[in-house]
């Protein structure tokens, strides 16, 4: 996984203990404990660079740990998750091959039944589904808004035309140097980003991932949706150290709101298709002249060149769409759809997005410049696939063990245990001061 490394300019130096790894075709543990490596290290680095050290943290990555963030960060106590899955996702077979529906959005839903002329009912879109060919059907739920994804194989992939670009692109593409200056923080060796402010503009999984891991080491993350928003299924894992706020972008009042917090951002980390904010009236050049000190770290499905570029997409989708899928599928002599045993392409850019960020801090702490950052799921699939497994996995989704929890955490859905730390950096713990909450529960605001 040296590419990581190579792409944020950072030493591969961490130490790497529990060597246990998650069956799967590729090497899904290690990219999970290198991405957490990353993360360390480009902390390590930073306190480096702002002065609060005088020599280099150790750090160490447990990758059972990692393994285990990879699937998930929290474990209710009497009380459940809401399920992942709406009752119409899933793999359904075609003429011609395999196809991945994502409904678990209504207006996503509402595409797919409308091109297949089916009721959300599992056995008629099953039917329905079987009477079109795979990639034409892809074509015509993408085209009425919805999301899907006919399953390729590797070499299906390396020659379609996205496949191509997407092979071309870096792991993170750097944006140029501005010649600017970051905002101050109350940095500290134990917490070397409190004080740093996060606008988060992420949905689901990757980029609030990005965002709570910054949270960890104590930014003030504050995460922006539009009211009424809301992921049941995903939100008690992914808001831990975050405030969440409602805004409309529409309206006027909400648009002074949410310019004037663009203004005094160090950050702002979104997973918008590209030209999407431009959508809104906020271009990049809008958003440097309200915010010129502004880095910003974005991420999208499946790339930033190529015919999909403004595709949108889902870790479940890239993997049936660049090869994993399939090749899963053949690894487990199985005859239908074998993802991955966890998201690894969105936890796994999560972090990539969060070292990135840390690194782009470190250079304009330095007064080197601002430098924002793009990544992608489907470039990060590349690394993976890069990387098939070389040992037998043992691991399972298996729950964690009582060792690996922290104590009871209070949530607005009840008591949960979280799991402790995969990352432990000399002098800088990776902890949380604020516990999950609601969407849209604090005032857009910075502290």
């Amino acid at each position: 996984m040296q590419e990581i490394f190579t792409a944020l300019d950072l030493n591969n130096d961490f130490e790497t203990v529990g060597q246990e790894c998650l069956a799967s075709v590729y090497s899904v543990s290690d990219l999970a404990a290198s991405t957490f490596g990353a993360v360390g290290s480009s902390i390590a680095s930073l306190t480096v660079d702002l002065g609060l050290v005088s020599c280099r943290p150790s750090v160490r990555v447990n990758q059972r740990l990692a393994s285990l963030w990879f699937a998930q960060s929290i474990y209710p106590i009497d009380w459940e998750m809401p399920p992942v899955w709406d009752v119409v996702a899933g793999d359904y077979e075609t003429q011609d091959g395999w196809i991945k529906l994502h409904t678990n959005l209504p207006h996503h839903r509402k595409a797919a039944l409308s091109v297949l002329e089916a009721d959300a009912i599992r056995d008629k879109v099953k039917a329905a589904v079987q009477t079109w060919p795979k990639d034409e059907l892809e074509a015509e739920i993408v085209k009425m808004g919805g999301v899907a994804a006919a399953m390729r194989s590797r070499d299906e992939w390396s020659a379609h035309p996205q496949g191509q670009a997407v092979a071309s692109e870096p792991l993170i593409t750097w944006g140029d140097v501005r010649h600017s200056q970051i905002r101050s923080w109350a940095a500290s060796r134990a917490h070397p980003l409190k004080g740093l402010r996060v606008l988060d503009l992420t949905r689901v999984l990757a980029g609030p991932v990005a965002t709570r891991t910054l949270a960890g080491f104590g930014a003030d993350v504050l995460r922006i949706d539009p009211p009424g928003w809301d992921e049941p299924n995903v939100v008690p894992d992914i808001t831990l150290g975050k405030r969440c706020s409602f805004l409309q972008l529409n309206q006027p009042a909400d648009r002074k709101i949410f310019e004037d917090l663009l203004s005094n951002a160090d950050l702002l980390i979104h997973g918008y298709r590209p030209d999407a904010l431009a959508g809104l009236g906020y271009s990049e050049e809008a958003r440097l002249d309200i915010s010129p000190s502004l880095i910003e770290i974005s991420l999208d499905a499946y790339g930033w060149t190529g015919p999909w570029a403004k595709r949108r997409g889902f870790d479940s989708l890239v993997q049936m769409s660049c090869g994993i899928a399939d090749a899963g599928m053949h690894w487990a002599n199985r005859d239908q759809p074998m993802p991955l045993p966890v998201q690894a392409l969105d936890h796994a850019t999560g972090y990539l997005m969060a070292a990135a960020a840390v690194c782009a801090v470190s250079l304009a702490a330095n007064g080197n410049g601002l430098r924002n950052a793009r990544l992608s799921l489907a470039r990060s699939a590349e690394l993976l696939i890069a990387n098939p497994q070389s040992i037998e996995g043992k691991l399972g989704k298996l729950p964690a063990p009582e060792d690996f929890l922290t104590s009871q955490e209070q949530t607005p859905w009840g008591q949960a245990h979280r799991l402790k730390a995969a990352v432990d950096i000399e002098g800088a713990p990776m902890e949380w001061r604020r516990p999950a909450c609601e969407l849209g529960t604090s005032m857009p605001q910075w502290l």
